[in-house]
């Protein structure tokens, strides 16, 4: 009686590929440039014939505190508003009726080609006081959604008509509505490419917030300003502003940067 032959056993599957780990923080070569640039600074002022004086400044920390704290609310009302304005104007540069779309496209041109600190002062004491509107604490951060909204607008304009034709049809020649057709196909591929200059237009509205010290808002600028003319010690009253705003503008462009490695893939 011949014995059947044994099956051989199946080969082993291969690993599944892992994930790159992502590089931590404190490289060394981040170490190395942020030693470059700090011996750059420190010689710099080392070369400064200038005398130090922190201790009538520090005086006046509640002064400061006051107004970053102002500072954080200004930019916690205004990002989400510049954001709603940003996405309204993007639709509206490809709606179908021309009113509409040359009405933003006019917006948009007129809001990028004027400077922030004369639209602060038109807005302000023009439309401000024709509509009745003097509250410097509200009608500051929607000066501030309206200039940075026109910016965003253009940025998701262009990362929404990034994404080729064919995959539009394809969504349509599946039945794909057009609220699934941007939810599902056109803004998933648009977020990848637009999130970096979206972050950098965020990080910038943060800093443009120190022109309304203009408007006499106390915030963290105008705070600087307000002890520097009590202390005459200039370097030592701006410095605060630098880490102040180093604080908010930081973390918020290292998330952006987490979040465009989450959301790479290969094409």
């Amino acid at each position: 009686m011949v014995s059947e032959p044994t099956p051989e056993p199946p080969p082993p599957e291969p690993p599944a590929a892992q994930p790159p780990a992502t590089p931590g923080f404190w490289t060394p070569s981040r170490v190395g440039a942020l030693a470059l640039l700090g011996s750059c600074v420190g010689a710099g002022f080392y070369r400064l014939s200038y005398e130090w004086a922190w201790a009538p400044v520090a005086k006046y920390w509640r002064l400061f505190l006051e107004g970053w704290a102002t500072t954080v609310a200004i930019a916690a009302l205004a990002l989400p508003l510049s954001l709603l304005l940003g996405i309204l104007l993007a639709l509206l540069r490809r709606c179908p009726v021309p009113l509409l779309r040359e009405t933003a496209r006019l917006w948009v041109e007129l809001t990028r080609a004027t400077p922030l600190l004369i639209q602060i002062w038109l807005y302000f004491y023009v439309f401000g006081q024709a509509l009745h509107l003097e509250n410097r604490y509200i009608l500051g951060p929607l000066i501030l959604s309206a200039f940075s909204g026109a910016y965003l607008s253009e940025i998701l304009r262009a990362g929404i008509e990034s994404v080729g034709a064919s995959q539009i049809d394809s969504a349509r020649a599946i039945g794909l509505t057009r609220f699934q057709t941007y939810r599902h196909v056109i803004l998933p591929q648009a977020l990848r490419r637009i999130l970096p200059p979206l972050a950098g237009q965020f990080v910038s509205l943060i800093k443009d917030s120190s022109l309304l010290s203009v408007l006499g808002l106390n915030e963290l600028t105008l705070a600087a300003q307000q002890v520097n003319a009590f202390t005459y010690a200039a370097f030592e009253s701006y410095f605060p502003v630098l880490a102040g705003y180093l604080v908010l503008t930081l973390p918020l462009s290292l998330w952006s940067q987490s979040l465009e490695r989450k959301i790479r893939f290969e094409t």
